[in-house]
């Protein structure tokens, strides 16, 4: 069964929303497939295909078990930087190629005056996407389901700033991280609007892991500021970059992944597709960051 990735995103959102308002007793999976108007058959080919897992496996990822068991990895990885031998360099994707940039303090202030920005849509495994770029580097990636209301509210970012529908080299190679496959990735540049602090929180995303999660208290010791975990969860909310820089992965210290700019639902699909992702190519390594 032959389906583009946004549409097997839209049904396998139906499918989880669909079981979490269910949770006891869960549904069949004759009675989830009929929600989404699928046979079993083709239920269980469409989750294979998008996760790469079994439904009961990917459901599995979905657990508050399975956060919190992530949750105590990475918070012990963060203390001891004892990396399992080979998984630390499997899950280093964005401390390796993505380098962040801060605006100048003329073009923050100025909301933008003086910069054209280049944008496009495209699709991914976890919905359309809007990417926008400056001649230094991406600036924005966000998941959007309405594509108009989604250019507006990239344009009141930078109410001064030309805007432009092209799609340049700096938004193609953005893109090839959503391909899932990222042996040949080069250095992705990011351009953003953020004040110092928020600079600081964001880079200290791109060091948490593929597949691994941490609570806000976590970043905040990553940036030596362990009291300002409500400071962090401010900055993680308004993170202009989608995916790129992993928000996704910093989740309540209960093990509750909590509130996301794109959806609570999106959030914990993106964190349990990263789990599939990683289990799927453990053995081989086949597609995974050097």
């Amino acid at each position: 069964m032959v389906l583009n990735k946004t549409s097997n995103y839209a049904r396998i959102e139906k499918v989880i929303q669909f079981v979490q308002s269910h949770p006891k007793p869960q549904p069949s999976l004759e009675k989830i497939a009929a929600h989404v108007h699928l046979s079993s058959f083709h239920l269980q080919q469409v989750i294979s295909e998008w996760a790469g897992v079994s439904l009961q496996r990917f459901m599995q990822f979905l657990t508050l078990e399975h956060t919190k068991t992530q949750l105590k990895k990475y918070k012990c990885n963060l203390h001891t930087m004892a990396y399992e031998t080979g998984l630390y360099r499997l899950g280093q994707l964005h401390d390796l190629f993505i380098n962040i940039e801060g605006m100048t303090p003329k073009e923050y202030k100025n909301s933008g005056e003086g910069l054209c920005f280049n944008y496009s849509f495209s699709e991914s495994q976890f919905g359309n996407l809007l990417v926008a770029s400056t001649y230094k580097g991406i600036s924005h990636i966000s998941f959007e389901n309405n594509s108009a209301q989604g250019l507006d509210k990239l344009k009141a970012t930078h109410k001064n700033a030309k805007y432009q529908n092209f799609q340049d080299d700096f938004q193609l190679s953005a893109i090839k991280i959503f391909k899932q496959d990222w042996s040949n990735l080069t250095e992705i540049k990011l351009h953003l609007k953020g004040t110092d602090f928020q600079l600081q929180v964001w880079n200290a995303l791109l060091s948490i892991p593929l597949a691994q999660l941490a609570s806000y208290g976590d970043v905040a010791h990553i940036i030596n500021q362990p009291n300002a975990s409500r400071a962090v969860g401010t900055a993680i909310s308004r993170n202009p970059v989608a995916f790129l820089i992993p928000c996704h992965r910093v989740i309540q210290c209960t093990g509750r992944t909590g509130n996301y700019m794109w959806g609570a639902t999106r959030k914990s699909i993106i964190i349990a597709w990263e789990a599939s992702y990683l289990e799927s190519n453990r053995e081989d390594n086949v597609n995974l960051p050097q």
